[in-house]
């Protein structure tokens, strides 16, 4: 079975940090890119964070600096390390491919940053 498993959020305050973790399952994960998405409430998901086979990273703006996504190919598992986070880091994180295919979507892991 084809999966990607998120885990790893939680409530924190503003400055805070939190690792996340995504570990699939059924499927070649070393050659697949892999990416965190994060669905804010009343906001469209939105794409954070980007790591590709070769590790090449890209980051939406307003989290670089402050994330970094990274990926253990033997563990079949992608990290995002969030500092600095902000109330507006606030949202359930996804993870997925990159482009995101529909079988993958989990339920999420959600952050709450606290002001």
């Amino acid at each position: 079975q084809v999966q990607l498993v998120e885990s790893g959020g939680g409530l924190v305050q503003a400055g805070g940090s939190l690792r996340l973790s995504c570990v699939a399952s059924g499927m070649f994960f070393s050659i697949r890119p892999i990416a965190w998405y994060r669905q804010a409430p009343g906001k469209q998901r939105e794409l954070v964070a980007t790591i590709t086979s070769g590790g090449h990273t890209n980051y939406v703006d307003s989290v670089k600096g402050r994330f970094t996504i990274s990926r253990d190919n033997a563990k079949s598992t992608v990290y995002l390390q969030m500092n600095s986070l902000k109330p507006e880091d606030t949202a359930v994180y996804y993870c997925n491919v990159d482009p995101p295919l529909p079988v993958f979507w989990d339920k999420g892991t959600l952050v709450t940053v606290s002001s």
